[in-house]
């Protein structure tokens, strides 16, 4: 039987005795913890080279410091850091014949494919994810890697090698502190000073507590974990991710306490018990039968091949249930001046005369801020999102005054702060999704996803004239059939046009498509009838003698403002869903008429219980653009998805069976005056009723 022995530096509590069999070998596995004493390990070392056949040294607070090509430091430079009086050590380590080994090449090895599995299995988990490294050296290796993925990088090596109260914010940081300044600050009596100079004590321990809390994923040494756990609570681990390796039960029940949802341990399972990488490590050596040194990392993978067996990393949810939380950012502006009176301070100078007007003129100029945190959005499916409402300054007139470059770069300025805060995708809100190129230069340029939304906002206008025709009740329906009334689209060749098209053929009994390109809409009518075999179609270029039999009208025209449609011919009770953006109705055309109900969009009802500043809508209720953005956060589909003025079919489909998937709700039909209530529905209908009776006497 091979025995392979641990000799830690850590506490004698946690020693462990068993036997166990590997690659068809049997072996027995035991730990000597030193508790910190450095004589009692060499001791331990000199009288165990006779009897194993390789040690473990675990415990070591640096098992890695050489981050260079030429691979780790050797065991004896190592034991340097520790203690001067190694002369025993020193002497005896050349007649050692067997394997001493610290783990470093089975961790990396580990440590990488951890991240890069998790990376690909989970989708995306560490894309622009907010970690905090308890130590960036202990973990260079993995910090490297996941840099790969995110640049929210932060690593706290100052404040607990030398008792100096500062963050690394980055992985360039940890680099320059590494080579110039890490060595040194062993050396110093700093540490000793921060930890009983109580003043600088707790500014060191606020400044832990504060990087973690932000953080998303906290990276925590295995060796003195204890501890470490221990300076932190529920306030700054709840829902927090926590990376670490020798996941024991007891270590699991800690963090549990502490609220942190996902454990990650990236130590390989290859044993039935829980292990450090300097006994996996020495175990390796003794079955490939491996001098001290020569390991390699070909040689592990022979290894995992012949065991048959993956590498994977233990994912534990302490509560039991799985848990994902995706991120999103969304870009909204103030629409007018009045949303600036909303602000107290900018309330009061609003009564000096034209002082509005230089106000809006200034705040378009500056740089995005932070409207809301949104939280508490889950879907049925368990995955849950938050994000950030992001603001610019301008109003659409604004925008308008200045070249679309001027609002391209507030947009990536947006983006950039979404990216620092950890999102993982970014949509685009009223205006600022229509000008310019409708968000190609912004998509291209950002560094994350764009979507404008317009995939949705189509979906849920239709959703919403939908509802609205049955809550009208003009018209009678029967589930399962096509409602027997006509509907007409006004711009019916263009992107969103054509999406409402293809999705009212499948809904009303005749369709009547509007365009001025009578080629263009023969062959949308054309591909329409392959997807909806039977479907009745129109093809009109002037369709104002049509307008009074209409009971659905749908404007989906670019006319930027012009008259489409003459209003005062449209049926008494029609249902007429402005898509188009700007609109194509205005607030004065719409109160001319009314006996029509006139909807501008489609709100949606999020799920689970989100909670954000009030952006004009009910409770739990978003815009459709914004329900898009966090369909696509929910689902982990972190790309860009709507962009351009072109609408794709099959995405305005997937997005509005990802959000029956994920719990969207139509919560509201919302007209130029804001949300209709079913008391003013009843209304129109009322008014409806009266004209068609005032028709019919004529």
């Amino acid at each position: 039987m091979k025995q392979i022995v641990s000799i830690s530096l850590g506490s004698s509590k946690d020693d462990y005795d068993f036997e166990g069999e590997y690659i068809e070998k049997d072996f027995r596995i035991r730990r000597f913890g030193t508790d910190g004493s450095m004589v009692r390990a060499m001791d331990l070392i000199v009288e165990w080279s006779e009897k194993a056949d390789a040690i473990g040294i675990g415990g070591l607070k640096y098992p890695y410091l050489d981050k260079s090509k030429k691979g780790v430091k050797k065991l004896i430079d190592i034991f340097k850091i520790f203690d001067d009086d190694i002369s025993r050590l020193l002497s005896f380590k050349a007649q050692l014949k067997i394997p001493i080994t610290t783990g470093t090449t089975i961790a990396n090895v580990a440590d990488e494919w951890a991240i890069r599995h998790l990376q690909f299995e989970m989708g995306n988990y560490f894309t622009n994810a907010r970690v905090v490294f308890i130590s960036g050296i202990y973990h260079y290796h993995m910090a490297h890697v996941l840099s790969d993925f995110t640049e929210n990088l932060k690593f706290c090596d100052p404040i607990f090698d030398g008792g100096i109260s500062k963050i690394l914010n980055s992985l360039k940081e940890l680099d320059i502190y590494e080579k110039g300044f890490h060595d040194t600050l062993q050396l110093m009596p700093l540490k000793f000073i921060a930890n009983n100079f109580n003043p600088l004590k707790n500014i060191n321990m606020n400044y832990l507590k504060d990087a973690v809390k932000d953080a998303f994923i906290v990276v925590i040494p295995p060796n003195d974990f204890n501890n470490y756990i221990d300076m932190f609570d529920l306030n700054e681990l709840k829902g927090k991710t926590v990376i670490t390796s020798n996941a024991y039960d007891d270590r699991i029940n800690m963090l549990k306490e502490k609220g942190v949802d996902i454990i990650i341990d990236t130590a390989p399972k290859v044993l039935d018990n829980v292990v450090g990488f300097n006994v996996l490590e020495a175990l390796i050596h003794t079955v490939l039968e491996k001098k001290d040194g020569d390991l390699t990392n070909e040689d592990l993978l022979e290894l995992i091949s012949i065991r048959g067996r993956s590498p994977r990393p233990s994912v534990v949810y302490p509560s039991g249930t799985p848990k994902r939380v995706n991120r999103f950012a969304f870009v909204i502006h103030p629409l007018s001046q009045e949303q600036f009176k909303l602000d107290k301070n900018v309330r009061r100078l609003s009564k000096i005369p034209g002082i509005m007007d230089t106000v809006e003129k200034v705040v378009a100029y500056s740089p995005p801020w932070i409207y809301s945190k949104v939280t508490g959005i889950k879907s049925p499916k368990g995955v849950e999102t938050e994000g950030w409402l992001i603001t610019l300054g301008g109003t659409p007139k604004q925008m308008l005054t200045h070249s679309p470059e001027f609002t391209y770069k507030r947009l990536l300025q947006a983006a950039a702060l979404a990216k620092k805060l950890g999102a993982q995708i970014m949509g685009l809100g009223a205006f600022t999704k229509v000008v310019g190129d409708a968000g190609i230069t912004v998509a291209k340029k950002a560094e994350l996803p764009i979507t404008t939304g317009n995939s949705y906002s189509a979906s849920g206008a239709l959703w919403a004239a939908a509802d609205a025709v049955r809550k009208m009740g003009l018209i009678e329906t029967e589930e399962g059939k096509k409602i027997n009334a006509k509907a007409m689209v006004f711009g019916a060749s263009g992107a969103i046009g054509s999406v409402c098209c293809r999705l009212l053929a499948m809904a009303f009994s005749e369709i009547y498509l509007c365009g001025r390109n009578p080629i263009k809409l023969l062959a949308l009518k054309d591909s329409i009838l392959k997807e909806t075999p039977g479907a009745v179609l129109h093809i009109l270029v002037n369709p104002d003698k049509h307008l009074s039999d209409m009971d659905v009208i749908v404007t989906a025209t670019s006319g930027m403002g012009k008259k489409v449609l003459d209003i005062m011919k449209v049926k008494p009770g029609c249902v007429i869903t402005d898509v188009a953006r700007p609109l194509d109705l205005s607030p004065e055309q719409v109160a001319m008429r009314p006996d029509v109900l006139v909807i501008e969009s489609g709100e949606i009802e999020l799920p689970g219980n989100p909670e954000f500043q009030n952006i004009g809508l009910p409770p739990k209720v978003a815009y459709a653009c914004l329900a898009e953005t966090i369909v696509l956060a929910l689902e982990g589909k972190f790309e860009v998805f709507t962009i351009g003025r072109d609408i794709e079919w099959e995405k305005v489909k997937a997005i509005y069976k990802m959000g029956l998937k994920h719990g969207m709700k139509l919560a509201a039909i919302s007209g130029v005056n804001g949300v209709f209530t079913d008391e003013d529905i009843a209304r129109v209908r009322y008014l409806a009723l009266e004209a068609r009776k005032n028709q019919n006497k004529q």
